[in-house]
């Protein structure tokens, strides 16, 4: 047995020592009581009793203990032009500024407050200021759409929204602001104040009474101390599709989350601190929370706060231009980046005009990363390329290649195995182990480690339900796969019907809603099919009302809009077909999983529970014409 193998198995055996030493690498107000809570079985908390403050961690620990003048965040900006450094110093300087703003408008410890925001240092800042107050922050993408944006404040009831006045992208500015008074229009519940940045490019019409100028707000406000929390109080809500269309608002608590991120941050990462870390994200999405924000700063590194794309800003070397620039060791992106920088620079051409000297890691996360992209990293990069798998529940990693403890074969298509903390199995549907190699539902015996979720926003029993029920004793992961006799994993796909984009892990039943919505549509289905560059686009099927004399494409064109309206462009949804019906068994289920393998011409076998076998060909063909099946 490696070294590896030790700390893995430790893991397990004596959950509490583990953890409880990692946590030794935390500032405590209060030390905990216990470790691992058992007492309400299945909703288990780490570190109850313990009291700290994530801020105080993040930046004044280390302007306390000599790193003050070290560079905490580089914002890079190719949109807008711009490159900007803070120090530890005069990030928590700005912070505690900007908390004392919150404060000056009543917001306490346990207040809500919707983060709306672009990839801008004041989206970093609005956290942890939140985090600094013991205020629970919810950051909601900004390319989601008003009607997106209404239902999470309806849920979070925030007592105010931190927001820009836009957003900027390659050829346009994204104005926030009208998107922002339309949620707030649409929703039930009404923040007391809206905080907004003005850029530039974008200058915002203000509402009298409620909204507040950023600048003239921090110019003004009295810093404000660190306020101690609970462990297990919540830093933050992340709301993610569910299957039903309606978000859930997925909660990471204070303490079980500073300790999983900062020992991630070496133990799989292999960074130390005073390093220069990259995770190319957003903080709209966990990987941005997680190792944009929090896990670099909880470590003493530097992070990048990059606001732009892998290619088109201005072309497909922007990625190794920041790299080189700012001397970033090590990386962590989706492979849609890299299919992205692969289609436009195949070579790898644009590579060999920066110096990659100091890069010495890839990792790789968000969705399945294909063996193709994968090797052509690895070749072009001559770094190790770790593909990892976790999820916006369990907030850091699930299974990886742990660099800082042993670094193991790398296995094209897994990312390696169970971390520290993780008890992973593969299930039968009726929660039986099955042997190594065979597929079934990828699940963790509980407890979780730290930093995985503890409940969702006001409702635990969806909680219990969405996760913890199905396997009593598991955490079901929602993906399906395998671990082979050396125990790597293998994630293959997804049990339900979420579907992965670039990423972004989006509803196809919300899809699905938005399409029914249409007046000249009776019923529908939208399903994944495998993209090269995103990983995976909706597909619509369009069975309309009968008498409906529209032709087929304007309908077509009217719901892509919908979507795009309703959602955002975050869902990438552009196609869809007209069909006569949709293949369904005798007792009325749409057989998404047999058209998904239509689509992307894999074999299968018609189930037997079909009602009429004829349609697939229907389906086969329509899909034909508009470009999304090789055959049948």
């Amino acid at each position: 047995m490696g070294r590896f193998d030790d700390i893995h198995a430790r893991s397990l055996t004596d959950p509490e020592g583990f953890w409880g030493e990692a946590a030794e690498a935390i500032h405590w107000d209060r030390k905990w009581d216990k470790v691992l809570d058992e007492s309400r079985p299945p909703f288990y908390r780490w570190f109850s009793g313990g009291i700290l403050n994530t801020c105080h961690n993040a930046l004044d620990r280390h302007v306390e203990n000599g790193r003050a003048d070290q560079a905490a965040l580089i914002y890079d900006s190719p949109v807008t032009d711009t490159v900007e450094s803070y120090t530890y110093r005069e990030l928590r300087d700005t912070v505690a500024r900007c908390a004392g703003a919150l404060a000056a408008q009543g917001v306490v410890k346990g207040d809500r407050v919707i983060v709306y925001m672009p990839m801008i240092p004041q989206a970093a800042i609005a956290m942890l200021a939140c985090a600094r107050l013991g205020a629970i922050h919810s950051v909601v993408f900004g390319g989601f759409a008003a009607n997106e944006l209404a239902t999470r404040i309806d849920d979070a009831k925030p007592k105010m929204i931190l927001s820009a006045s836009c957003g900027v992208e390659v050829n346009r500015v994204i104005p926030y602001k009208p998107l922002l008074d339309a949620a707030i229009e649409l929703a039930a519940h009404k923040p007391a104040h809206c905080l907004i940045l003005q850029r530039p490019m974008e200058k915002a019409a203000m509402t009298a009474g409620r909204d507040l100028d950023w600048d003239q707000a921090l110019a003004a406000a009295r810093p404000h101390d660190c306020v101690p929390v609970a462990a297990t109080d919540p830093l933050y809500i992340l709301y993610t599709s569910g299957t039903t269309g309606e978000p859930k608002g997925i909660v990471r608590d204070n303490g079980g989350h500073a300790v999983a991120l900062k020992w991630s941050m070496k133990n799989i990462y292999n960074v130390d601190p005073g390093e220069v870390y990259w995770a190319a994200s957003d903080v709209g999405w966990v990987v941005g929370h997680s190792y944009i924000v929090y896990a670099p700063l909880l470590h003493g590194c530097t992070t990048v706060m990059y606001e732009g794309k892998p290619v088109g800003t201005p072309d497909p070397g922007a990625f190794w231009r920041v790299i080189s620039q700012h001397k970033i060791g090590t990386m962590f992106t989706a492979p849609t980046a890299f299919r992205a920088i692969r289609q436009q620079d195949p070579g790898g051409e644009f590579m060999s005009k920066y110096d990659l000297s100091k890069f010495r890691t890839l990792f790789l996360a968000g969705e399945r990363c294909d063996p193709d992209t994968l090797h052509w990293a690895q070749e072009k990069l001559k770094v190790p390329v770790i593909d990892h798998w976790w999820q916006t529940e369990t907030g850091w990693s699930i299974a990886s290649n742990c660099l800082g403890i042993e670094e193991l074969p790398v296995k094209a298509g897994s990312p390696t195995r169970g971390v520290p903390g993780w008890d992973l199995r593969v299930l039968d549907a009726q929660g039986e182990e099955v042997a190594p190699g065979k597929i079934g539902a990828i699940a963790g015996k509980l407890p979780m480690p730290p930093g995985c979720a503890p409940t969702l926003w006001n409702a635990e029993d969806r909680f219990h339900q969405s996760y913890l029920a199905s396997f009593p004793g598991y955490y079901e992961t929602g993906d399906a796969g395998y671990i082979d006799d050396n125990g790597y994993v293998y994630v293959m796909a997804r049990t339900d019907d979420i579907i992965n984009i670039a990423g972004h892990r989006l509803s196809t039943g919300a899809m699905e809603e938005v399409l029914a919505s249409h007046p000249d549509v009776a019923e529908c289905a939208v399903i994944g099919v495998q993209d090269q560059l995103k990983g995976q686009l909706p597909v619509g099927f369009l069975v309309l009302s009968a008498g409906v004399d529209k032709a087929g494409a304007e309908i077509v064109k009217e719901v892509v809009q919908l979507v795009r309206d309703k959602i955002g462009p975050v869902a990438a949804f552009k196609a869809a077909a007209v069909v006569k019906r949709l293949p369904k068994t005798r007792s009325g289920k749409i057989l998404r999983a047999t058209m998904r393998a239509i689509a992307d011409s894999e074999p299968y076998k018609t189930p037997a529970t079909i009602d009429d076998p004829a349609i697939l060909n229907e389906i086969a063909d329509s899909l034909k014409s508009i470009g999304y099946a090789k055959g049948t």
